[in-house]
């Protein structure tokens, strides 16, 4: 099991996250392209942190939303959102060309995340965004109990998935993150953050906010580089994820 993070989300004089804490403990750097988070000197910053830890490096887009950090929808052509979305594909993809790392994936950030797994139109346009800009890129979306559909529609356009999962949010019954909005939508204690993340290494499940058990497979678990206890998760999902695969391999 791979973890992922969202990074490189500091803008000007503006700090956020604890990259260069998190980074030796993650497989995979979700980097911010500048529309909901980051600047030049950021993503580059954090792109040399990927590189010196062997982490491979993810384009992180998102809405053209600095001041609400990506996280409000914004309504535009599809048109739009796909150059808007290779736009930021090729911003991050140059700054690694320049220390001689490439992009592996991406994953949407945000809004734009969650109106991908809400609106097949724009799941449909992030898709052909990618396949245009290169296809080899697969596309990170969220662990669901129904991803048929949407691997059935990702392979129209040859484009590849990653399925993730969350440790630090919490689901609802049907296999979906409880919105921010509600009460109870972000864990706030490690422990139950750890356990929700080795339930879906060991039983591929999680216990949903209302006691459900919901069957789901991920490749990879997210955190959230902004959050205060991040470190802190980094360091002890590694920890028990690295322990775990040894206890299987000694069996």
């Amino acid at each position: 099991m791979l973890i992922n993070c969202d990074m490189g989300e500091s803008y000007g004089t503006w700090k956020i996250g604890q990259d260069k804490t998190i980074m030796p403990y993650v497989d995979m750097a979700n980097i911010a392209c500048g529309m909901h988070a980051s600047d030049p000197s950021v993503m580059l910053k954090t792109v040399r942190y990927a590189k010196a830890n062997d982490v491979q490096i993810g384009a992180h887009p998102g809405y053209p939303d600095l001041q609400g950090f990506g996280r409000r929808f914004i309504e535009m052509p599809m048109e739009e959102l796909k150059a808007y979305v290779v736009y930021q594909l090729g911003a991050l993809s140059g700054i690694c060309q320049s220390e001689g790392v490439a992009i592996s994936y991406v994953k949407p950030h945000g809004a734009l995340y969650n109106a991908m797994m809400k609106n097949d139109e724009i799941y449909i346009a992030l898709l052909e965004a990618i396949a245009s800009y290169n296809i080899e890129l697969p596309l990170m979306i969220m662990a669901v109990p129904d991803h048929l559909h949407y691997t059935t529609l990702a392979e129209q356009y040859g484009v590849e998935l990653i399925f993730e999962a969350f440790v630090d949010r919490t689901y609802l019954s049907n296999g979906r993150l409880t919105p921010r909005s509600q009460p109870g939508a972000c864990h706030d204690n490690l422990e139950i953050i750890c356990a929700q993340a080795m339930k879906l290494v060991s039983e591929h499940s999680i216990t949903s906010i209302d006691g459900k058990e919901v069957k789901i497979k991920a490749d990879t678990l997210c955190i959230h580089g902004d959050g205060q206890l991040a470190a802190d998760i980094a360091k002890s999902l590694r920890m028990r994820i690295t322990e775990y695969t040894e206890s299987l391999t000694c069996k």
